[in-house]
């Protein structure tokens, strides 16, 4: 589907790229900055495609795209206002975005002709628009009509305006009243081997990161959403090496930097393209063109060029709905976008892009780093299916959500604390070095607070224990014989949501295993439930996990059906473990999990357990 070639954020990217080489190095011409330019950054682009390093495409989220898309436009639009009004040679329009907008208005007295030309040109693209869009909606079966009508709008307001500009310039070409285009070589001007030395790419060194992103999130943008369009699953690494090839070998024919373009795009998908061969045809119309048509480019009217970009690029910024979207679902991105937003308006694209990657990615490690843990109990519901004015039952099961209902869950129903010195904490997040102390603070915590140690004074003397450690100088005489508190018994850990476990959190769960068993005085059994992977259990049984230490245990198994020899029925029901049962406090669920901490219980406490239950 998609179309590579020039687009509007790139072109301005590459154009303050190469001013900037420029003047620092007057001695390069400028298609040599834009070529090297261009194929360095394909061959990085290349490579990450190469070595199937595409997923990093996926660190950039929306907001940060949604920002640089909508700074980019604000960036493009108002560098084009003062040609668009006639007064562009009183200013520096390469300023920083909001020096150009202001120093518009205090020149706004020198605007001239070009401004009627230019004014009444956006007009008209968005008359158009709107009509076609009205008239598509109103006529379904000529909707494609009115589409093509509609995309086609920009080349009859040039066209037009070709002709008005003119019949005002044809008497004095040489001296023309309104700002036109001008001379326009012909054909390929600069084809050759790229040229490029050390110093020129020291020179634009600095900018390949942001040229490159610029690259991938917008190319990869537009495949994913017209992959979504059409029902189809886009490789991102084969859209950077098709990106790479473009940039690497365009130079070669005089080229600048290209990626993918929304609207191209947008109107082959429209047109019916559904295969790249559609390319082949764009590429001979273009070459037609540059070879035909500079003549008739001469007599382009500059004002109604800007009118013809600032229409264009208004449609990638981001809307109210959108806005809204973003403050709704979440305010600390809404904000980021506006950071970006801001930067690129009043510094330049670059720093733009930097300041949204950089915070987004500061912002999915803190959420690693402060993801929480949940302590979770039993709910039993019934599962019911609901008529007109009836309902029937069907099951009854258990469910576990957070005490404290942090999930949304409704506050009236109060979930069954496993009690009895039981915890089940959930974590939802991988359990790694950035978070691992986290987790393990809020559970230490936990655990001391509802329940008593399992000796007074674990450290036998005074001289013994912690210097720092807030205790009576008396343990046992101050110690509250009533303390109804029980002791630590078991904990349940539900790794469902955790995908990995590194060294510094395999780690953490160790030293917490010897504090609660000295904490406890004994050893505290620790379940597990939800190990999605085989590494996970590895790096478990290494530092001893899984193993009972009572003699017996719970375990789930499965029926199945085997062939029996000999057999009246030919086959026989066999009941065999779902998980390995050398592990057993490796857990099917949090059910099976519940009643083996339960069943290890002393006995007197068990039969306390099972009372409540039949009750």
């Amino acid at each position: 589907d998609i179309s590579i070639g020039p687009v509007a954020v790139l072109s301005a990217l590459t154009g303050s790229v190469i001013e900037a080489v420029h003047n620092d190095y007057p001695g390069y011409e400028l298609h040599v900055i834009a070529s090297a330019l261009s194929l360095i950054s394909g061959c990085i682009v290349f490579a990450l495609g190469v070595f199937r390093l595409g997923f990093i495409v996926e660190f950039i989220p929306l907001p940060a795209l949604a920002a640089f898309m909508t700074g980019s436009a604000l960036n493009i639009a108002m560098g084009q206002i003062p040609t668009l009004m006639g007064n562009n040679k009183y200013l520096d329009t390469r300023a920083p975005t909001y020096l150009v907008f202001g120093n518009f208005w205090k020149q706004i007295s020198h605007c001239n002709l070009n401004a009627a030309l230019g004014l009444t040109s956006l007009f008209l693209l968005y008359l158009i628009r709107f009509i076609c869009t009205r008239a598509g909606k109103r006529f379904p079966k000529r909707e494609k009509l009115f589409f093509f009508f509609n995309t086609l709008r920009a080349v009859f307001i040039i066209l037009l305006y070709i002709l008005i500009s003119w019949l005002i310039n044809r008497h004095d070409p040489d001296h023309p009243r309104t700002a036109i285009l001008g001379t326009v070589p012909r054909g390929f001007q600069n084809m050759g081997v790229p040229y490029i030395d050390s110093t020129l790419l020291s020179a634009f060194a600095s900018y390949l990161p942001s040229t490159v992103i610029v690259l991938l999130i917008e190319h990869v943008a537009i495949a994913k959403s017209f992959g979504r369009i059409n029902n189809y699953a886009i490789d991102p690494n084969q859209e950077m090496i098709a990106i790479g090839i473009t940039n690497i070998f365009g130079p070669f024919f005089g080229a600048y930097p290209a990626t993918g373009s929304f609207s191209r795009t947008a109107i082959k998908s429209k047109a019916g393209v559904r295969t790249p061969l559609a390319g082949v045809v764009s590429g001979v119309v273009i070459i037609l063109g540059i070879y035909a048509l500079p003549a008739l480019f001469h007599w382009i009217s500059q004002a109604s060029l800007a009118a013809v970009i600032i229409h264009a690029v208004g449609d990638l910024i981001a809307g109210p709905t959108t806005l809204k979207n973003f403050w709704q679902v979440n305010p600390i991105e809404f904000f980021i976008f506006w950071a970006g937003v801001l930067v690129t308006i009043f510094s330049n694209i670059e720093y733009g892009i930097y300041v949204t990657v950089i915070s987004s990615g500061v912002l999915l490690l803190f959420r690693i780093a402060k993801a929480r843990g949940q302590f979770v109990g039993r709910v039993i519901v019934q599962q019911v299916k609901l008529f007109a004015d009836d309902y029937v039952h069907l099951t009854t099961r258990n469910i576990y959500v957070p005490l404290d209902h942090s999930d949304g869950s409704n506050p009236t129903i109060i979930p069954i604390s496993p009690g009895n010195g039981i915890f089940i904490y959930r974590l939802n997040e991988s359990f790694l070095y950035p978070n691992a102390n986290h987790y393990i603070e809020r559970l230490v915590e936990q655990i001391f607070r509802e329940t008593k140690p399992g000796k007074i004074n674990p450290y036998g003397s005074l001289g013994e224990q912690p210097w720092n450690l807030k205790t009576s100088r008396h343990p046992e005489r101050d110690q509250q014989k009533d303390d109804s508190r029980p002791c630590l018994h078991a904990l349940i850990l539900d790794f469902t949501g955790v995908a990995h476990l590194d060294i510094t959190g395999l780690q953490n769960l160790l030293d917490v295993r010897r504090q609660l068993d000295r904490y406890a005085d004994k050893k505290v059994n620790w379940h597990f439930v939800g190990l999605s992977n085989p590494w996970l259990k590895r790096a478990l049984v290494s530092v001893g996990f899984g193993s009972s230490h009572e003699g017996h245990t719970v375990f789930s198994v499965a029926n199945i059906h085997e062939h029996i020899d000999g057999g009246e029925n030919g086959n026989d029901v066999v009941l065999v473990p779902v998980l390995d049962i050398n592990r057993p406090l490796f857990h099917a669920d949090l059910d099976e999990a519940y009643e083996a901490a339960i069943t290890s219980l002393p006995l007197k406490d068990n039969a306390v357990i099972f009372n409540n239950n039949n009750a």
